[in-house]
């Protein structure tokens, strides 16, 4: 134990400030920490997060106080009238000159070796990480299967399975029975997880209903609590009451408070996704007849820019009739301009005095030599068409008509040069030298040759 403060000379004058401070220091030094068992009176949570209460017993009590970072790892909450046991360091408020313990943990009266039991493992496993948050699987928000692991005389079970029928009657349930409570309830629980793990749920429901630590004690154990963070699918643990936390609710990735709540959690509502699903329906139904009015106001403009064929040929009738006009205008233009350009050149040129008498005079000689030329040119074609005049008239076959021939046409219509292509009764046209007969083959002669 410490040494207490050196206690001031009897002629020293002390502040009350020095005065509690002093006291302060002799009641820590003196006593260390300390389980103090009484009951709970004047409790008060601040919003600061800092719980104050009074420990009292029949003949005494003295004020407590339990610091944020405290409360917030005791995993249940306090209640007038409760019997506990507070690990305390007795302490003076110096500023009132109260005395006063300050709690650093609490347990529930007469549970001593389960409950120092339960703070070391929660203290073990928590220092592993086990319960870190950012481990923490997240749940599937519309889940088709679940897993419950719990027995089956749990009233839990018949509380899960009555709010899964209610809300999601579409989600398929397996049911994985062990025992809760007793001896070997840990182990049958941890195969069960197990078990649940390999099938095809989306998830674990860890339930079982309210009871004492004794009866609770099962999902205390670190093979449940290290087989719910080994599992694959999430796990959900509802053990117990509102007030009641185990270690397996701080390994599980969610905690709820009771079993139903579980399943609540777990369990989207169908009634109410029925609600959201015909809201979403009415909303699409409501963009769809925006947009139709939307398209058919845009068709309406589309359809009064639109112009009728036989406008549109107008429109450029009268397009091409402005560019024809417009034409005429810059032709009549430039040609008044070239119009303008021949009569100064032609002032020009007359203002040059040209030689006439030389220019008659070869211009009588080119004339000479054109009519030469052109007497020549014509007496030569002349001579020229004579010729060929001759030549077709030898060709001509009315030339051959004339000296006494006649022309043959099959019923072929091409001129007959072998009697042997015709048969008797084939019908012919003789042209003669004047005029045409038809007549009919009697009798066909091959010649000499054919023979």
């Amino acid at each position: 134990m410490p040494a207490a403060p050196e206690a001031p000379s009897n002629s020293a004058v002390l502040s009350v400030t020095s005065l509690n401070r002093l006291v302060r220091d002799c009641l820590e030094s003196a006593f260390p920490l300390t389980w103090v068992g009484g009951e709970i009176s004047n409790l008060t949570y601040a919003a600061s997060g800092h719980v104050y209460f009074s420990l009292k017993d029949t003949a005494a009590q003295v004020r407590c106080v339990m610091w944020r970072n405290r409360a917030q790892l005791l995993g249940w909450r306090l209640e007038n009238g409760q019997k506990i046991d507070a690990r305390a360091l007795v302490s003076f408020y110096e500023p009132r000159g109260e005395f006063q313990l300050n709690v650093e943990t609490i347990r529930r009266a007469g549970q001593g070796d389960l409950f120092e039991r339960f703070l070391q493992l929660k203290t073990k496993l928590e220092s592993e990480g086990l319960f870190a948050a950012e481990s923490k699987r997240p749940l599937p928000e519309h889940p088709r299967a679940l897993a419950i692991v719990t027995s089956l005389q749990a009233a839990a079970l018949r509380d899960v399975l009555t709010t899964l029928r209610r809300r999601a009657p579409q989600i398929r349930v397996d049911l994985y029975p062990t025992p809760v409570q007793g001896e070997g309830a840990a182990d049958k629980i941890t195969a069960a997880l197990r078990a649940a793990a390999q099938g095809d749920c989306e998830a674990i429901i860890l339930c079982r209903g309210g009871g004492s630590i004794e009866d609770l004690w099962a999902f205390n154990e670190e093979a449940v609590a290290r087989a719910i963070r080994a599992s694959r699918l999430p796990v959900v643990s509802g053990i117990g009451h509102e007030t009641d936390f185990t270690i397996a609710d701080f390994a599980a990735d969610l905690r709820a408070p009771t079993p139903t709540a579980a399943a609540e959690i777990l369990s989207p509502d169908r009634a109410a996704l029925l609600a959201a699903l015909q809201q979403l329906q009415r909303r699409i139904g409501r963009q769809f007849e925006r947009g139709l009015a939307e398209r058919t106001q845009q068709l309406d403009w589309l359809a009064s820019r639109l112009t009728h064929p036989a406008e549109r040929l107008r429109q450029r009738r009268e397009t091409v009739m402005l560019l024809g006009t417009q034409l005429r205008r810059a032709l009549d233009s430039q040609l008044a301009g070239r119009r303008l350009d021949v009569a100064t050149l032609a002032q020009r040129l007359s203002g040059s005095r040209p030689k006439l008498e030389s220019a008659c005079d070869r211009l009588k000689h080119l004339e000479y030599r054109l009519g030469n030329g052109a007497r020549q040119g014509i007496s030569r074609a002349d001579a020229k068409l004579k010729a060929l005049a001759a030549s077709l008239i030898q060709l001509d076959p009315h030339a051959v008509l004339g000296r006494g021939y006649a022309l043959a046409i099959g019923p072929d219509g091409k001129a007959v040069r072998d009697a042997s292509s015709l048969s008797p009764g084939d019908g012919l046209r003789i042209s003669f030298a004047r005029g045409k007969v038809v007549a009919t083959v009697d009798q066909v002669v091959a010649s000499a040759k054919a023979q």
